[in-house]
Order: C-alpha cells, then structure tokens, then sequence
C-alpha cells in the first residue's frame, strides 16, 4: 500500500514552512491543502480537534499535529533518506532543546521587550551556530528546518520594531542565506515581501497602527 500524506497548511505559517521543507528534504509525494484560517474546513476540525490549528499532518488517515512533532516523525518513518536528526543521542537531545528553544523565545510580545528579548535569542542561537555551515554541521538539519522557517518573517520584524537583525547577527543572516541556497528551502519559504504584505493586511483588519 502507498503511503498517502496530506498536509493541511497555511502558505505564511513559518510551522507549516518547516513541515514543507522536510517533506521536500525526504523527496515525499503528499497533496498540500490550503486552509482558511477563518473558516476552517471539517477536515481540520476532525483531525486537530483539541488546537483545531495548521499545520496537521495526515499520513494514511492518521493525524500529526506539532510541527516539530511532525517533522521529527517524517524523520523516523521515511529514515532511509536524508537523516535531519543526528544519530548520536546527546546532539539528538541538543537538537531537539534549541528548536524547542526556537519557538518558545522567538515570538513576539510586547514590542519594546520582545525586541530585546527576540535579539538575545537570536544572539544566543548565533552563538550555538559557531563557524559550523548548519547548526547539525556540514548538513541541514532538524534544528536549521526549525529556524530557517521563521526567515520569511524576519523583515516583518525589521520593519515594525526598526531595527536590523543582519547588523546585529550576521552570521545568523549568512546562515539563512546559505539554508535559502538550497532548492528544497527555497521552495517552501515564501518571499519575504510578500509576507510583509500579508502582515499589514493584518494590521490593517485588526485596525493596529
């Protein structure tokens, strides 16, 4: 029996992006459908009915939600291809507390103390980084999928806290350049413009200045 996947997504969600990009990684055949945020279909209702959020990954009719759940599984199950998480337990384990690390202290609060706080995260996964070209080294791996998808959102930020992340993390920036270099990356994470423009288009519902 083939495998069937299906991921349920929205084009700007720096989660789904990082689901994209291992899917791609591991060279997966799965049907992308787009959801509406604001009129969510019954299919995502019936497989996330705890979160009811994207992305949920579906693989023959069994739910996954979580991206970093989701790409952590990708890995184990198709585990023949392009191995994302290391091998040895201790850097799997590393691995595993920066990406969660990722999500917890990179998203935005209120706007004076999340830009200080995002750029000491930012500083502090620049230092993990090191001179390596990927944080697993000489590969992409889990923990560049997990940051990477947050790239795409990195203008949105410059440009409503006016501040340069490249000028305080270059290294970080040339990493992301590098991770954009590749083909699978490049596929799954949207223009930066044309995030930005989504962005004010919220602004812009919710009537925020």
């Amino acid at each position: 029996m083939a495998d069937e996947v299906v991921l349920l997504d929205f084009w700007a969600s720096m989660f789904g992006i990082r689901v994209r990009i291992a899917l791609a990684e591991k060279g997966i055949k799965y049907e992308y459908r787009e959801e509406d945020l604001r009129n969510k279909s019954s299919l995502l209702l019936q497989m996330n009915p705890v979160h009811k959020k994207i992305p949920v990954l579906i693989h023959n009719d069994k739910p996954i939600c979580e991206s970093n759940v989701q790409v952590q599984y990708i890995d184990e199950v198709w585990h023949d291809t392009a191995p994302l998480l290391p091998s040895d337990p201790y850097q799997k384990a590393n691995a595993r507390l920066w990406a969660d690390f990722v999500d917890k202290k990179t998203k935005g609060e209120e706007q004076a103390r999340a830009k200080k706080e995002f750029m000491e995260s930012l500083k502090l996964l620049e230092g993990e980084l090191g001179d390596k070209a990927y944080f697993g080294g000489e590969n992409l791996g889990y923990m560049d999928i997990a940051l990477v998808s947050y790239y795409c959102w990195f203008h949105v930020y410059e440009k409503f806290g006016d501040f340069s992340i490249e000028a305080e993390c270059p290294k970080l920036i040339a990493w992301a350049k590098r991770c954009m270099q590749k083909e699978n990356v490049a596929n799954s994470v949207p223009d930066q413009q044309k995030v930005y423009e989504f962005a004010l288009h919220l602004k812009k519902i919710f009537g925020i200045e």
